[in-house]
């Protein structure tokens, strides 16, 4: 069927999606010309509401020529009186934009969007709220935009966000994020599904590409798209004081609309779960859940990057010595709380009350920075060298458990490939000239011992064929109701 539509249908629907989008531009352009605040916080004038109504017809003839014949829409649209902001998951894939395209509502964008040549006017057209890269404190700026517009008594268009941040699979919900919440407003939940019996449309980490899923989306005879509007949520007094809870609420008010679970693992949880160092972090990783704690105590690994030199020296003056819970309390310089208990819980080998502070620099390191493995090993070699700069293969058996988050690791293989002299110990250059001829040491050395261990490491289970991490899967989303996983008993 590929084949064949690859050969008939396939360029005659891509040649009128993309003639739709342009023909698109002319309005856009003229309509957004000379447009300032003001202007754009009064009704819309009489022409500016039917090129509002030409251009939603002819985003729907582009979405028809691309095989979307039926939109299904249920439930009503909420006026942006009574609901300022939409909130929409699951977020899949770039096929999402279809409810924009429908509501012509104002999205988050990256600022540089508005330089695609078409594309971009089009953006500029909805009124969106960009996010600069370049401005470190374009995040605040947004939120503030977003706060302005949602308390304006309906004065601006509806603002459209995704909160689950990235695109998934639609098999649960992960974490919302704070953003479409802090302003303490009404929202709208909106429900997507696309029960297409074959799945063209799902965008992720692995998997297809953007290209290939545009390919094999437009080689479908019909592709199906459900869009829900949702009853208005009002927050409580307390969920407008608390953007999380107000967030993890209306995500089950969704989920429960959608028929599937809750994940507490985050973007950036799944982001270290499929990191591209050498080390890829196995499905029993307890790094999930020290990444969890990181962020529940407010150390945000984005800012903390710089602090590792810090939290390196303080741990190579204590040498091997071990602390207690109030000793790395004052380390952190956070006060004890249940969640510092869990994090210290992680490190506690033996349930004696004392862990070696070495290993939490090891883990905040590749949480900080999941895909520069020789980076992490390279502090880690500071922090166990002996005097002379060697450890032993004890010591880098404590290393990679500590990177991987395991409880059991076998690096006899490659601690005896990297000492090639057998003098029983090794630097850190020995192990960067033997990572340069072995790019894939891991895999080698690490990953094909550790089959039948009873560390339950399997290669096939590193990476899903859906393109989310094993953590993310239906099955696995009560796992937080379980006892913690301590890293090595």
């Amino acid at each position: 069927q590929i084949a064949f539509m690859t050969l008939t249908l396939f360029p005659i629907r891509l040649f009128f999606a993309a003639f739709m989008m342009l023909l698109a531009w002319p309005f856009a352009f003229i309509a957004s010309m000379g447009s300032d605040e003001q202007e754009l916080e009064k009704p819309l004038s009489w022409w500016r509401k039917i090129v509002d109504i030409l251009l939603k017809a002819i985003m729907r003839m582009m979405w028809l020529a691309g095989g979307f014949h039926w939109i299904n829409v249920k439930g009503r649209q909420a006026l942006p009186a009574e609901a300022a902001i939409l909130t929409v998951a699951p977020h899949s894939s770039y096929f999402d934009a279809i409810p924009v395209t429908m509501t012509f509502a104002s999205i988050v964008m990256k600022a540089e969007s508005k330089d695609i040549p078409v594309w971009g006017t089009l953006i500029k057209y909805i009124r969106p709220v960009f996010v600069s890269r370049s401005d470190q404190d374009s995040r605040r700026k947004t939120v503030e935009e977003i706060k302005r517009r949602a308390q304006s008594d309906g004065k601006w268009p509806q603002i459209m966000i995704f909160p689950e941040g990235t695109c998934t699979n639609r098999s649960c919900l992960i974490t919302f994020k704070p953003g479409a919440f802090i302003p303490g407003v009404p929202v709208q939940p909106v429900v997507l599904r696309y029960p297409n019996k074959l799945d063209t449309i799902t965008w992720t980490w692995q998997g297809p590409g953007a290209l290939e899923i545009l390919w094999l989306t437009l080689c479908q005879l019909h592709n199906s798209v459900e869009i829900e509007f949702l009853p208005v949520y009002i927050p409580s007094e307390e969920e407008r004081k608390n953007p999380v809870l107000y967030a993890n609420n209306v995500r089950r008010v969704m989920a429960e609309a959608l028929g599937v679970p809750v994940t507490d693992y985050t973007f950036e949880d799944c982001q270290l779960a499929l990191a591209e160092g050498q080390l890829r972090l196995p499905s029993d990783t307890c790094l999930l859940e020290f990444a969890k704690l990181v962020r529940s105590l407010g150390l945000k690994p984005e800012t903390l990057e710089n602090d590792l030199d810090k939290y390196a020296a303080s741990a190579m003056k204590m040498k091997k010595e071990k602390v207690d819970l109030k000793e790395f309390s004052a380390y952190l310089e956070l006060p004890v709380s249940h969640t510092l208990e869990s994090m210290f819980a992680l490190f506690d080998e033996n349930e004696d009350g004392i862990i070696d502070i070495r290993e939490f620099v090891i883990a905040l390191s590749v949480v900080c920075k999941p895909s520069k493995t020789l980076e992490t090993i390279q502090l880690a070699f500071q922090l166990y060298q002996s005097e002379n700069g060697t450890i032993v293969e004890e010591d880098l058996a404590h290393i990679l458990k500590t990177a991987m988050g395991v409880s059991q690791i076998n690096v006899t293989h490659l601690f005896r490939a990297v000492d090639e002299e057998e003098e029983g110990e090794i630097t850190y250059d020995d192990f960067y000239r033997f990572a340069e001829l072995h790019p894939h040491f891991a895999e080698d050395y690490l990953y094909a011992d550790q089959l039948g261990d009873e560390s339950g490491m399997e290669t096939s289970s590193l990476s899903a064929p859906n393109g989310i991490c094993t953590d993310f899967s239906p099955e696995n989303a009560e796992d937080k109701n379980k006892p913690l996983q301590k890293k090595l008993n």
